[in-house]
């Protein structure tokens, strides 16, 4: 089977159930595992990384005010690789190709590859993703293996958790400029790590935030992973938080409990990797309960505190 992914959660997926070998090319962001990116691109993207955080915000908004896409196929490349099956997802559309073009290409190519859009809301909703693709891809029992063991990772973040004496209130943030709430099932895995998310709302998108809304919260915890966004991009935007009135006064900075983590590669995907995310952040809010598991990397403390 021939297999065009054009979303890092879905390159993930194909990877953890072992159809790394159908994969003929991916999205310009799929970079996870390391051995897929020297596979063919089909898709860019319209808007520009290295701008200010507001300066991309303020991009998006225009363009999808105007129906104008932020991500483009590349047609020729597409029809090149004779995809029988194009994974995508109409969940966001700042995240993909938009479903419609998706759609109207694989009309023009031949053979008519089967087009499947994963759309998880919520972290079931990422596992069930995981058996949509095996089942397309004829591998439904090493889906269920797949997906078991996920669960079983989460039911032990989620036992330890309840041993947390305390419940920290959590504030996780998806931007910076201007702040955004996390959304769909990242308000999820704060509950589930042991902490209380009051910003976001489980199953719903991230939205727009002021800076006096995060205050008034006054989160125990800040956990900034911004979307599409390493650590050290991000640590240049949190430093500009410093001049936000009221945050000195933030029990989370007072208390040099502000992480940063990696949102390009985790939070952000909803795929395998988000357990990971989850095993990350419940390190970060109650590290005696909960061990890093190896390989995974802790999320960054960062001292914004005053002097």
């Amino acid at each position: 089977m021939r297999i065009v992914s054009l979303l890092p959660s879905a390159t993930e997926i194909v990877c953890a159930l072992g159809l790394e070998e159908c994969l003929v090319g991916v999205s310009h962001e799929c970079d996870y595992p390391p051995s897929v990116q020297g596979l063919p691109k089909v898709t860019r993207t319209l808007v520009p990384s290295d701008e200010p955080s507001s300066a991309i915000d303020g991009l998006v908004r225009e363009r999808l005010e105007a129906t104008r896409a932020l991500y483009t196929l590349d047609l020729p490349a597409l029809e090149a690789l004779r995809p029988e099956v194009i994974l995508t997802q109409a969940l966001c559309n700042v995240c993909a190709v938009a479903e419609d073009e998706v759609r109207d290409a694989a009309r023009a190519l031949p053979g008519r590859p089967t087009v499947l859009d994963l759309e998880p809301r919520t972290l079931a909703g990422a596992l069930a993703a995981i058996g949509q693709v095996a089942a397309v891809a004829g591998v439904e029992r090493r889906g269920e293996q797949v997906v078991a063991q996920l669960q079983n990772r989460i039911v032990a973040v989620a036992r330890r958790a309840a041993r947390a004496r305390v419940r920290p209130r959590v504030a996780l943030l998806e931007w910076l400029d201007p702040p955004f709430s996390c959304g769909h099932w990242s308000p999820e895995l704060v509950r589930l790590a042991g902490g209380i998310e009051g910003l976001g709302r489980e199953g719903e998108p991230a939205r727009t935030l002021s800076w006096a809304e995060v205050c008034a919260w006054a989160p125990e915890v800040v956990v900034v992973a911004c979307c599409g966004f390493g650590v050290e991009r991000t640590l240049e935007d949190l430093r500009a938080a410093e001049a936000v009135p009221g945050w000195p006064d933030i029990p989370a900075v007072r208390a040099r409990r502000v992480y940063v983590t990696d949102g390009a590669q985790y939070f952000s995907r909803p795929g395998p990797r988000l357990v990971d995310s989850l095993e990350i952040l419940a390190h970060a809010l109650h590290p005696d309960l909960h061990p890093l598991p190896e390989g995974l990397l802790a999320a960054l403390r960062v001292d914004l505190a005053p002097a």
